[in-house]
Formats: C-alpha cells, structure tokens, sequence
C-alpha cells in the first residue's frame, strides 16, 4: 500500500522516536491453520476453545489451632466456557469477568480489566499479556506510561482507542484488553490451561469487537493468538514478526508489547514496520 502521513500522524511517529519509512520487505502469508515449519521442538499450546479438565484446586492450608474455626474454602465454580458467553452483551460481560472464579487466576484480582465503558465494535484490536499491578488497579488494560505509547502508536496510523464517547473525525476506532482478565498471582505465571480458560472472554469479546485485524502484543498473548499455529506460537518475538496468523478467521500480527518499547526504544522502527503490515491487512479487507 501507499502509505499517506500527514502533520499529526508524522509528530505522533516522532513522539515514538521512529523515522518515516516503509518496510520493503515481502512479508510472508500465513495460511489459516498454518504455521512456521521452522521451529525446533515446540512444545504443544493449549487450543483456544480448550478448557481445563478441572479447576485449578487451592494450596492446603494447615490445620486450625484448638478451637478455632475451620477456614472457608474459595468457592471455586464451574468455568464458563464459549458456550456460557457468546449470549452475553458487553455489561453482562464484563460483570461475569469480575466474578468470575473458574481457574487460579482470580485469586492476583483486583478488578478484572474487561471495561465495559470502552465497549465498542472497531477495525483494531490490541491484545496485551495479563495485567500488570497499574492495569489491575485502574480496571483497564494498558494505562500509564504504555498506554500512552500505545495510543501515539494507534493515532500514528489513524486510529483512537474509545473512550465510551465520540471518536475525532475520519478516525478508526480501537478496541484494547487484555489476554487474560485477571492479574497473575505474584510469584508465578499464567498456566496455559488457565490463558485457555479465559480466551472464552476473548472470543467473546472478539465476536462484539468485529476488528478487522488484531495486533498481539506480549508473550503470553501470542500463545494465545497463535495457537492455530503451534509451531510459530513457541518462536522468540523475532521471528514471530512479519506474518500475518489468523485467530477465528481474524488476521493476527505480532509486535513489541508497549513496555517493551519504553525499555528497547531501538525496537521502536521495527513496531512501525509492524503497524505498517497491519495496514497492509485493513487495506485488502476494504
């Protein structure tokens, strides 16, 4: 595609310490259900309709002293999968998200980060790793100094996340949430059962959002998102990039997590190449 920038667009790429260019490098198609051939002893991703063959059972407590009362288990229920969801509209939801007790991560739950206030249907979706300490305190997924970021790179290529209110003029809207709903207990990471079990919310949320392509960004999104490509899902970043997956029927491109840019602005040119493929994918879809 011909890429057009205007002022805004070129300050917003400056703010991002990235030069205009365009990658001129053919990148590769991925074919729904494909993946890299490439990659050496993958081990195996969880589908992303999988569910867990039970919940995630609490760590034993000792036993109470003398005459103490017993403690109360967590009322650990049912998951609720795709099936449970796919009626639900977006307040019904996001309140399900915030009650929700079906694998361990609930136990890291401040606020769950499905915001129902930023509901909207877009062209874009962002898709991060599970909250961070800011995302589960605010109830939003990217805040702070990563959020902003990502909004400059969004605004580079002429989209704005919703803020519940009207987007500016002749811009596309965004839609961004996390992979999981819930931040990780501390001291661990997110299990592949327990990321399955909450790509329910995704798909749901997918099925409202309608994007036209999804940017994953992060680690433990890309297990997610690739999992119809097993073998690319288990690559470093590296050579995730450049290919277009699908995700239920959706174009999937791979970039740097925002936090990961603040810490390698180096990396920052390649996150434009990304985008710039992205745009490539919207260009054929209209």
């Amino acid at each position: 595609m011909t890429l057009q920038l205007d002022d805004h667009q070129r300050a917003m790429l400056l703010e991002m310490g990235v030069r205009v260019w365009l990658p001129g490098a053919a990148f590769a198609l991925a074919p729904q259900g494909g993946g890299d051939t490439a990659a050496l002893n993958p081990v195996p991703v969880a589908s992303p309709t999988a569910r867990a063959a039970s919940p995630t059972a609490p760590a034993s407590a000792p036993p109470p002293a003398a005459g103490a009362a017993a403690p109360l288990a967590p009322a650990w229920v049912p998951a609720p999968g795709l099936q449970a969801l796919q009626s639900l509209d977006w307040q019904a939801l996001a309140q399900t998200a915030a009650q929700c007790q079906a694998c361990g991560l609930c136990a890291g739950r401040t606020h769950s980060t499905l915001d129902a206030a930023r509901a909207t249907a877009a062209r874009w979706m962002v898709v991060g790793d599970p909250p961070d300490d800011q995302e589960d305190s605010a109830g939003q997924a990217f805040v702070g100094d990563s959020g902003a970021l990502l909004d400059n790179m969004l605004k580079a290529v002429g989209a704005v996340r919703s803020s519940g209110g009207a987007l500016p003029r002749g811009t596309d809207a965004a839609y961004a949430t996390n992979v999981s709903k819930c931040r990780v207990p501390a001291g661990r990471v997110p299990q592949a059962a327990e990321l399955a079990q909450c790509s329910a919310y995704l798909q749901r949320e997918i099925a409202l959002v309608r994007p036209q392509v999804i940017l994953a960004t992060g680690r433990f999104a890309n297990q997610v998102l690739l999992a119809e490509s097993p073998q690319a899902a288990t690559l470093p970043l590296g050579r995730q990039r450049g290919t277009v997956y699908h995700y239920h029927g959706i174009p999937v491109v791979v970039t740097y997590a925002p936090q990961a840019l603040i810490r390698n602005p180096a990396d920052k040119a390649k996150a434009w190449a990304d985008l710039c493929l992205a745009m490539d994918v919207l260009a054929q879809t209209n």
